[in-house]
Formats: structure tokens, C-alpha cells, sequence
């Protein structure tokens, strides 16, 4: 019979710690990255609406692409995240569960 995981310690545990707020830094960062690319879209729209009405090809105009590359960017920072999460954030928090973890037998 294995013994439960001792979470507290593990919240209480300097690297997981330093590991929270390095993830928390990263996702501020990205999240403001979003929220700048976001916001460009109506300021832009708004501040630059001739270059918004250019034609690039068609009806297609610079503005509806810049819509367009709001989904892309979404991706794009989706993507960047879970490389990133599954490169660092992830190991960390492994070595440092694994370093908590109950041993069987004994």
C-alpha cells in the first residue's frame, strides 16, 4: 500500500516555488503579447483606416488580414507555450515530484 503524495511539502519547496513564478512571469509576458496584438486590430482600424483599406488582393484588404492573423497568432503563441511547458515547466515539476514521491515497499 503506497502513501499518499505529500503535497504540502511540495508547495512548500523552494524549486517549486521558484518554478511558479518563472511560469507565471512567462505567461504574463505572453499574455501581454496577446493582448498588445489584440488590441492593434481596433486601434489600428480606428487611428489607420486608410492603411486598414488597402487592397491587397480583391476585396481583400489589409485590415481583414490583420483580422485573420489574430488566429494565427493565437497559435502561434499556443504552440510557443506548449513547446516551452513540455521543454521546462513540466521536466521541473517532475524532478521535483519524483523527489516527494512515496517509496514502494520497505
Amino acid at each position: 500500500m503506497s502513501s499518499a503524495m505529500d503535497w504540502t511539502a511540495i508547495v512548500a519547496d523552494p524549486r517549486f516555488q521558484a518554478l511558479q513564478r518563472r511560469k507565471a512571469r512567462f505567461l504574463w509576458g505572453l499574455m501581454a503579447i496577446s493582448l498588445l496584438y489584440y488590441f492593434a486590430l481596433p486601434v489600428g482600424a480606428a487611428y489607420y483606416q486608410n492603411l486598414f483599406k488597402m487592397q491587397v488582393w480583391g476585396v481583400i484588404n489589409v485590415g481583414l488580414l490583420f483580422a485573420l492573423s489574430e488566429f494565427v497568432v493565437a497559435w502561434l503563441i499556443a504552440f510557443y507555450y506548449s513547446r516551452v511547458a513540455n521543454r521546462d515547466f513540466d521536466r521541473l515539476a517532475a524532478e521535483i515530484v519524483a523527489d516527494f514521491a512515496p517509496q514502494e515497499g520497505g
